[in-house]
């Protein structure tokens, strides 16, 4: 390809992405049906049908992945739905789902969907099973890693070894799409881990639906679908940063308030202190514990120092051990948080 030709198409992209960001997101026209996610989707289909389970989840196209709480539908992101979209949100993000993870999540995805479908949750033995469904979402705690309670599938996040003990819902969700991923060997690969017990429930559960009609009363509802985000490509991601930039902030100040509580007396050490002195002792461990790379580990470690600095944070001399583990455990929190984005806000 000759210079003046690469020219050309750099030229004509620049054009085509200062088209796509001054158009507003429904004008895109963008639909499921017939874009390059939809074979995908059609792909799931065939996998439920596969294992005899009637429910199919409808999916619509949002700004992430996500089922809304308790609703059996599967948001996909919507620059999946279109070649140019997808090359412009890789330029935004720098990360973009591979065919693999795309199968990964949509399957995650339909476990949430199914269990509130057939509202599982509500069920005794999976509660006993996985959990209570009330149980609030962890957001600081010391993941296992090498826990054998729990199911390894989101394994293209660098958290995906730990997401199912995020909470029930994950538990399940991670549990199901494992057992729905064709050549999957469960029944080999977990056969020593205390996971099969919870990979045989789900096998027995599905069973049990396959013969189930779907709970009246379970009604559809789509969190910002694609068609009502009335604003310009150009304020979306302009809004998405800002909004990754609040929620992460929230997250973080919230937590670090946990952390290190308000204390008083005479001789307090400053918590950015404490941080700074052993960044590169927390480094490790946080890199260790989420399979975090180090810049990313970096820039979480660098958020929690400006924001104690910001909160004026301290606590009481001879506690140092028990707040840097509470540190690690936030930093890796902080990661799984954001596992569905790919995104760490500096």
């Amino acid at each position: 390809m000759s210079g003046r030709t690469i020219q050309t198409l750099v030229q004509s992209w620049e054009t085509v992405r200062c088209e796509l960001l001054n158009t507003r997101i429904p004008d895109l026209r963008l639909r499921v049906e017939g874009s390059p996610v939809e074979p995908y989707v059609q792909r799931l289909y065939r996998e439920l049908e596969a294992k005899k389970i009637r429910f199919r989840p409808k999916v619509y196209l949002t700004d992430g992945w996500g089922c809304p709480d308790r609703t059996p539908v599967i948001g996909i992101p919507f620059y999946l739905a279109d070649r140019r979209l997808t090359t412009l949100e890789e330029e935004q993000n720098g990360d973009i789902e591979d065919a693999r993870s795309i199968m990964m999540l949509l399957r995650h995805e339909a476990g949430h969907s199914v269990n509130y479908a057939y509202r599982l949750w509500r069920r005794p033995s999976w509660a006993e099973i996985f959990g209570p469904f009330s149980r609030p979402y962890r957001d600081v705690f010391r993941p296992d890693r090498m826990s054998r309670h729990y199911v390894r599938h989101i394994s293209a996040h660098p958290y995906g070894r730990t997401y199912a003990q995020k909470h029930p819902d994950e538990d399940f969700a991670e549990t199901f799409a494992v057992w729905l991923t064709p050549r999957s060997s469960w029944r080999r690969r977990y056969r020593h881990w205390p996971a099969i017990r919870k990979l045989f429930y789900v096998d027995h559960l599905m069973k049990e639906i396959r013969r189930a009609n779907l709970p009246r009363g379970v009604k559809d509802r789509f969190f910002r679908p694609v068609d009502k985000m009335n604003w310009l490509l150009a304020e979306h991601y302009g809004k998405e940063a800002e909004r990754f930039r609040r929620v992460a902030r929230g997250y973080v100040d919230d937590r670090l308030r946990e952390v290190f509580p308000p204390v008083r007396g005479d001789v307090l050490r400053p918590a950015a202190a404490l941080l700074r002195k052993n960044h590169d002792r927390l480094l490790g461990r946080v890199t260790q514990w989420s399979l975090l790379t180090e810049k990313e580990g970096q820039t979480i470690l660098r958020k929690l120092e400006a924001r104690s600095v910001a909160l004026k944070l301290s606590y009481r001399p001879g506690k140092e051990g028990d707040k840097l583990l509470d540190i690690v455990s936030l930093a890796v929190g902080l990661a799984m948080d954001y596992a569905y984005t790919g995104r760490l806000t500096g």
